[in-house]
């Protein structure tokens, strides 16, 4: 099937929700791949062929096949090369990494289309939101889908629902998870004078790179070796991408590594 295929309905459209219902059946069909005919997927993306891809098509199907030849293509391209990753990995952490890669596509496709369409901010804004609606496809594979909807309940505030992501806070906790974001102000601490000393760890950590405590709202990443906090962006890690680093080393130890 040629990569533009069943892409014919979506470019006689006008509104944003038949942009979404595009996005919907292009979505489906990428879920089914990765889920239900996951060995089929498996076998397609082989190490040794080209680069590959795997395309969504608006019927609810979908294709691991060559990047379009046309230069530029009829519209955005999936992550290129998939099948080169697949022995390499785990095969959930292969899947979860091909997921993420397919829900930027879905949305290049998508704002690709409202550009073209001439989109104002409220269609745009509608759009987002009727796509915001949907769990993504890295949720579906990873069952975090299913995770989010059994937090949600009247208990959900309470400390043993608390996330597990780590906050930049005392030294001895840094070696655990490297996956971190930075920390609401207002959680519950055991007495007003630890969470006195709480935020004022928080406020007097530094990024390794920058040497700035700005963006406490942001994600940060704790080197697993020297246990210094990075801002994500200072290092070039992205939440996505920490999800599957078991163990985080910042360039300085990496670099100091290699040298010796």
């Amino acid at each position: 099937m040629d990569p533009g295929a069943g892409a014919g309905a979506p470019y006689a459209s006008r509104t944003a929700e038949e942009v979404f219902r595009d996005f919907r059946g292009r979505r489906a069909g990428m879920i089914k791949a990765l889920t239900q005919e996951v060995e089929k997927f498996y076998q397609l993306c082989d190490p040794e062929k080209e680069n590959l891809c795997l395309y969504g098509y608006p019927n609810e199907t979908w294709e691991v096949t060559l990047p379009a030849e046309e230069v530029p293509p009829e519209i955005p391209e999936p992550a290129l090369g998939i099948n080169f990753a697949r022995d390499g990995m785990n095969e959930k952490d292969w899947l979860a990494l091909v997921a993420v890669h397919s829900d930027s596509w879905l949305l290049s496709v998508s704002f690709y289309f409202a550009a073209r369409f001439g989109f104002d901010k409220e269609a745009r804004r509608r759009l987002f939101n009727m796509i915001n609606n949907l769990p993504t496809i890295f949720e579906v594979v990873t069952g975090a889908a299913k995770k989010q909807t059994k937090e949600k309940g009247p208990n959900s505030t309470n400390k043993n629902n608390k996330p597990s992501t780590k906050i930049p806070s005392r030294p001895e906790s840094h070696s655990k998870a490297p996956k971190v974001v930075a920390p609401p102000k207002d959680e519950d601490d055991s007495g007003e004078d630890y969470g006195e000393e709480e935020e004022e760890e928080r406020d007097n950590t530094l990024c390794g790179t920058c040497g700035t405590n700005d963006g406490k709202d942001e994600f940060w990443i704790c080197c697993d070796n020297c246990e210094r906090w990075y801002h994500g962006k200072c290092v070039k890690i992205t939440p996505a991408r920490a999800e599957h680093i078991k163990h985080y080393k910042c360039p300085d130890c990496s670099n100091k590594r290699a040298r010796a």
